[in-house]
């Protein structure tokens, strides 16, 4: 009998360099509301600070618009609650018209519970040509809670 020991793949985070995209220069950034501890730009820019935060409780919205069309071939999110327990949704939508009509990505839901479950990672591979805008909407509680939404990171690839 032949064997042979593989390593098992995880869902850590890859490396900068494989080709992920730096959005500062390349888009600009519409949404709902943040606080001023918690900006966008430290979810976007690697190693800004501790991610985004909602200002206000409820669904929020994040739009990155393109000033010129991009191929996206891969969505890395993550996101955290260390705090409440609760059921997020997020949908993630994507638009080649300048946001004339957008056709959505995914549509995804998990629940928090910390202290055991508090970190969710989801990365799509994908193949986006046209690109204009990338719109993620965030229920931060389905069950309407007033819970404020929040996003470790955001990259593209």
């Amino acid at each position: 009998m032949r064997k042979r020991i593989i390593k098992q793949s995880s869902k850590e985070l890859s490396p900068p360099e494989q080709g992920w995209l730096d959005l500062e220069p390349l888009a600009e950034i519409e949404l709902t509301s943040e606080t001023a501890a918690h900006p966008i730009e430290s979810a976007i820019i690697p190693g800004t600070g501790p991610g985004w935060r909602a200002m206000h409780p409820g669904e929020q919205t994040v739009r990155l618009l393109f000033a010129e069309p991009l191929r996206i071939r891969r969505i890395h999110l993550q996101f955290e609650e260390e705090n409440q327990a609760r059921t997020q949704e997020f949908v993630l939508l994507w638009s080649v018209d300048g946001q004339q009509t957008y056709r959505e990505i995914v549509r995804q839901q998990f629940s928090f519970s910390p202290p055991s479950t508090t970190h969710e990672v989801e990365d799509y591979m994908v193949d986006l040509n046209g690109v204009t805008a990338l719109e993620l909407r965030i229920v931060p509680d389905i069950s309407g809670s007033a819970v404020c939404a929040s996003l470790k990171q955001l990259q593209l690839a």
